[in-house]
């Protein structure tokens, strides 16, 4: 069974085997990223980690029994209790609910494990999967993003509030002190 892992220096081999295996596929509905990311992905991945020990970002992999990655599930600037969440999942395995579980899963980590209340995530128009994985994983439309936040695609901003979702596990984050 896939496991969500904070994401650690050993995960570096078989995250740059996921973004190399799944490239052009990401490309398709995501700005691609570029030569120089793989070129330099040793020194980038270990700003990654520096950026996750500071506490701006928490950057998570699923990872399959094998010890491959099946994805990536990021929260991005950190600030007063709220995040953007990023996420891509390998090609082979979409359309089997692994990214909405993967992001249901995240939320409550959220919460709990970093104290933020908020999570935002923005999907280009064109990425029908990523609006779906938000919509069944409890995110609201909150208004247009931005296009050069998209690679110039138009978007939508999506918000989960954690502390007030019905029906969840979360653990409202004045109670963790």
């Amino acid at each position: 069974m896939p496991e969500l892992k904070r994401l650690q220096v050993g995960h570096a081999p078989a995250v740059l085997a996921f973004e190399l295996a799944n490239r052009s596929y990401f490309a398709d509905s995501v700005s691609d990223r570029g030569d120089a990311f793989f070129a330099q992905f040793t020194e980038r991945y270990h700003a990654l980690l520096a950026e996750q020990e500071a506490g701006i970002c928490a950057f998570h992999v699923l990872v399959a029994e094998d010890g491959s990655v099946l994805g990536r599930f990021n929260l991005v600037d950190i600030e007063d209790h709220t995040a953007q969440l990023g996420y891509r999942v390998a090609q082979h395995v979409t359309g089997r609910g692994v990214a909405t579980a993967t992001v249901r899963e995240l939320c409550p980590l959220a919460a709990v494990e970093y104290g933020l209340r908020t999570l935002r995530a923005a999907t280009a128009d064109q990425n029908v999967a990523s609006r779906k994985v938000l919509t069944k994983a409890g995110f609201v439309p909150v208004g247009p993003a931005d296009p050069s936040h998209l690679g110039g695609k138009s978007g939508t901003w999506y918000q989960r509030d954690l502390v007030l979702q019905p029906n969840s596990a979360v653990v409202p984050v004045d109670r963790l002190r």
